[in-house]
C-alpha cells in the first residue's frame, strides 16, 4: 500500500532509540524527509544512520533538550527551513521513573508535566503555523498505556500523560478545518532501553502479561505511526489508538 508520504516532511522527536526511531524509519521508509531530535548526541548521529538508509528522502538531526520550549521552537524552525516545510509531526519525548503513588512528592510530578506533557505542546505549537499552511497536515501524539489504564507502578507516566489526551482533543475541532488530524498513540511494553533499564521492567516477564505473549518491537509501533500519518487516514482523527498487544483490556 502507498501511504502518500513519499516528498512529505516529517519531524519525530525523541528518535535517537525506541519508539522515536521505529517511526522515524518507517516514515522514512515511505520516501518522507524526516528531521529527528534527541538528547543523546552519540546515540543521535548512529539514528540518523539508520534512518537515512531506511529511505531516499533528505534525513535531518538535532541535539534537542525537550524541556527546553525556545529549543524546541528553534528545531521545528530550522527543519521546516531546511526541508521546506512541514508535514508530520510524530511528537515524542522521554519516559518517566517508574514508581508508586509512595515513590514521589509534588516536586516529582511537576517535573514528569515538564518533561513528558509540556514538551507535546512546545514541539504542536511550533509545527502548526507551517501546518495550517499546506493545508494538509498530521500529528500524532505519543503517550503510554497508562492513560487508558492506570498503572500502580507508573503513577508519574499515567498523571502527566493525561494531560497531552486533553490537548490533542482541544485540537481536534480546531484543525479539522485546516485538513490536519490530531491522533494519540498510547504504546505499551515494547523492546525499547527504558524497559530493560535499571528503572525499568523484565521484558519476559512483560511480554508473559500480553494476550499476545511478547512485548512490542519498535517497528511495530512505528508501522501504526506511519499509517496515522497517510493518506490514508484523513478521516481518523481525535482517535486515541492502543498499541500494546491486548494488554489494555478497559472497555471504555
Amino acid at each position: 500500500m502507498d501511504l502518500g508520504l513519499n516528498g512529505k516532511v516529517a519531524l519525530v522527536a525523541a528518535a535517537s532509540s525506541g519508539l522515536g526511531l521505529g517511526a522515524a524509519r518507517a516514515l522514512a521508509a515511505e520516501g518522507a524527509s524526516v528531521s529527528i531530535c534527541a538528547r543523546d548526541g552519540d546515540r543521535l548521529a548512529e539514528a540518523h544512520k539508520d534512518v537515512a538508509a531506511a529511505g531516499s528522502g533528505d534525513v535531518r538531526s538535532a541535539v534537542v533538550d525537550l524541556s527546553n520550549p525556545a529549543a524546541v521552537e528553534r528545531w521545528v524552525e530550522h527543519s521546516a527551513s531546511d526541508l521546506g516545510g512541514i508535514d508530520v509531526l510524530v511528537s515524542h519525548t522521554g519516559g518517566v521513573t517508574f514508581g508508586t503513588t509512595d515513590d514521589f512528592g509534588v516536586q516529582d510530578y511537576r517535573g514528569a508535566v515538564e518533561t513528558t506533557m509540556l514538551p507535546h505542546i512546545a514541539m504542536t505549537k511550533a509545527a502548526l503555523p507551517y501546518l495550517k499552511e499546506n493545508g494538509w497536515g498530521r500529528v500524532v501524539l505519543v503517550t503510554s498505556e497508562s492513560v487508558k489504564q492506570p498503572m500502580a507502578h507508573n503513577v508519574l507516566s499515567g498523571t502527566a500523560r493525561l494531560g497531552v489526551l486533553g490537548y490533542a482533543r482541544s485540537l481536534v475541532q480546531t484543525l479539522g478545518p485546516a485538513g490536519v488530524t490530531v491522533n494519540v498513540l498510547a504504546p505499551g511494553y515494547h523492546a525499547t532501553k527504558a524497559l530493560k533499564g535499571p528503572n525499568g521492567s523484565d521484558p519476559e516477564t512483560c511480554g508473559s502479561e500480553v494476550p499476545l505473549g511478547r512485548v512490542g518491537d519498535p517497528d511495530d509501533f512505528g508501522a501504526l505511526a506511519a499509517f496515522l500519518a497517510s493518506e490514508q487516514a484523513s478521516f481518523v482523527t481525535g482517535a486515541l489508538l492502543l498499541v500494546d498487544g491486548g494488554n489494555t483490556r478497559a472497555v471504555l
